[in-house]
């Protein structure tokens, strides 16, 4: 009897949405399937590693979960590997039956006021890959010597940063930030930070279980004004929006008791100019108001002085060459997850940067669902291997991933710092599993 061919799939990007995708293949396919999990970063897991604060151990163990789908038989996890450059969508299309792009949102959105351009104004994207090691943001990339921060945006990626910033650097040093940011952390001349937003409490994207820990820092004393907290009707709120509104309403009896830091959120302001000369000096605000929904200015300015100003209004995805691109919704045009013809989408590359990362899981479940139902094992393929054997390209496997994990942990214990440290750099983690690095053509370390 012959047996039935392998349905040949591959996954770009190994985070979330990508390794969701490839479980679901495992599990809806009625025959053999084959996984390529292509990831441009030498390890996978995405924002599981480089997403999620340090702190956050419970949210970081989601990675040992999506550890036992790398280690199903009939996937490969194939890093290093970049699309658009060591490899195109018609290359990757005449080696697969199917394609599935998983590339997530990558850059953040910018806020598009005067002065934003300044040295000193960051994106909060930028500073949650150093804190994370991310091999694309150098160790040295944020000096935090401004002792005045303002952090611009309301979400639990907002929480996450003045989180960190307000902490102690004792208190991470149990956690996997890189022993080079570390000592960065140590250092820092941060002394108040202000979260802003731009609606009032009871709009803010935080989950009750952040802002509570943000509430009980005991680095930093958390206030807010009783004037921004105030809502008019608490009972057209949701129960966790109730529960927020709350917790930020108690906050504005608080006294401060002269901790190192200082930690104000507030509400009801929008950023109109990050005011500077050579390097970012303060900010200017307008005092804002609903109007039949809409966010519009009073006509009330407030300046707050600041060395540093990070925005954190959101992600947004890049186009990936090859691939249609809607730029006003800044995803993948598809129907259920079919992009065109053995082409297809997953994650925030398709729905855009919504929901928490077990969305990713049903979601991609859907993806799966529609190319099973009009994808078949195809007959004269090339080879990927050969392809990139070719162009001199070595994809990092899942063994060279466990190396590294194996020299972090090692790390870990000759600084007495918990579980495992992040190496930082692709030359480090090359050198982890025995490879050398070779020049990247935009000088990335």
């Amino acid at each position: 009897m012959e047996a039935m061919m392998a349905l040949r799939v591959a996954v770009v990007g190994s985070g979330p949405a990508g390794i969701y995708t490839a479980e679901a293949l495992i599990k809806q396919a009625q025959g053999p399937v084959e996984i390529d999990v292509i990831e441009r970063l030498p390890t996978p897991y995405g924002l599981v590693r480089y997403g999620v604060a340090p702190d956050h151990t419970s949210i970081k163990s989601i990675a040992g979960y999506l550890r036992r789908v790398l280690e199903s038989p009939g996937v490969r996890f194939l890093g290093g590997v970049e699309f658009g450059s060591d490899v195109s969508a018609d290359e990757l299309l005449s080696c697969y039956d199917a394609v599935v792009y998983c590339t997530g949102a990558m850059v953040d959105r910018h806020l598009g006021v005067p002065g934003e351009d300044l040295p000193g104004s960051v994106a909060a994207t930028d500073f949650v890959n150093w804190y994370c090691g991310h091999p694309d943001v150098p160790p040295d990339a944020f000096t935090l010597d401004a002792e005045d921060v303002v952090v611009i945006g309301v979400g639990n990626v907002a929480v996450d940063v003045v989180r960190v910033l307000a902490k102690g650097a004792a208190e991470l040093r149990g956690t996997d930030v890189p022993e080079e940011v570390m000592r960065r952390l140590e250092e820092s001349r941060v002394r108040r930070i202000h979260m802003v937003g731009r609606r009032g409490p009871e709009h803010a994207k935080f989950t009750l279980k952040e802002l509570r820990e943000l509430g009980e820092l005991i680095n930093a004393d958390v206030l807010t004004f009783p004037h921004e907290v105030k809502v008019e009707d608490l009972t057209t709120l949701s129960r966790q929006t109730r529960g927020n509104v709350d917790v930020l309403q108690a906050w504005s009896g608080r006294v401060p008791s002269d901790r190192p830091r200082r930690l104000e959120v507030r509400f009801w302001l929008r950023p109109v100019e990050i005011l500077g000369v050579s390097h970012v000096e303060g900010i200017r605000l307008e005092r804002t108001l609903l109007r039949d929904g809409r966010v519009v200015g009073t006509g009330e300015f407030e300046t707050i002085p600041a060395d540093m100003v990070m925005r954190s209004v959101g992600y947004q995805s890049v186009p990936l060459a090859g691939v249609p691109f809607d730029s006003s919704t800044m995803t993948v045009p598809n129907v259920a997850g079919r992009v065109s013809d053995r082409q297809y989408v997953a994650g925030w590359l398709k729905r855009g940067p919504t929901g928490v990362i077990g969305t990713n899981k049903s979601d991609a479940a859907e993806t799966v669902r529609t190319l099973l139902a009009e994808t078949t094992p195809g007959t004269a393929r090339a080879r990927l291997d050969d392809l990139l054997s070719a162009r001199g390209v070595t994809p990092l496997t899942y063994q060279d991933w466990l190396a590294i994990e194996t020299a972090e942990a090692e790390l870990a214990t000759s600084l007495k710092r918990g579980e495992r440290v992040k190496l930082v750099g692709r030359a480090a983690m090359l050198a982890a599993c025995g490879r050398v690095a070779q020049p990247a053509p935009d000088g990335r370390p």
